[in-house]
């Protein structure tokens, strides 16, 4: 099993900056991929960006140019680094681990507790 914690939530006014991290421990032989998805009320939870152990991303196109993913293998941690923060962000984010096989990214096995991030002036 694989645990995942995450932390760097918050409320911050449209245009700000908030950086999100996401630590992993437990069986960690058994991933060597990394992501962050968002839920947003009534909406489906959607992919925001991935990162293999190699340094692969992934991004949706609603974040690029606006959010980077990073990781840091020694820590096992992952983080979301999220510029130009608009309304249409708010959502709960949730960290994910999973594979990272021939170009594609798969999750859903793993999954934090989710953390809040509201963007409102």
């Amino acid at each position: 099993q694989v645990q995942l914690v995450e932390s760097g939530g918050g409320l911050v006014q449209p245009g700000g900056s908030l950086r999100l991290s996401c630590a992993a421990s437990g069986s960690i032989f058994s991933i060597n991929a990394m992501g962050w998805y968002r839920q947003a009320p009534g909406k489906q939870r959607e992919l925001v960006a991935s990162i293999s152990s190699g340094g692969s991303t992934n991004y949706a196109d609603s974040v690029k140019g606006r959010f980077t993913i990073s990781r840091d293998n020694a820590k096992n941690t992952v983080y979301l680094r999220m510029n130009s923060l608009k309304p249409e962000d708010t959502a709960v984010y949730y960290c994910t681990a999973g594979k990272y096989i021939s170009g594609s990214f798969y999750f859903g096995n793993y999954w934090g507790q989710g953390t809040q991030v509201t963007v409102s002036s």
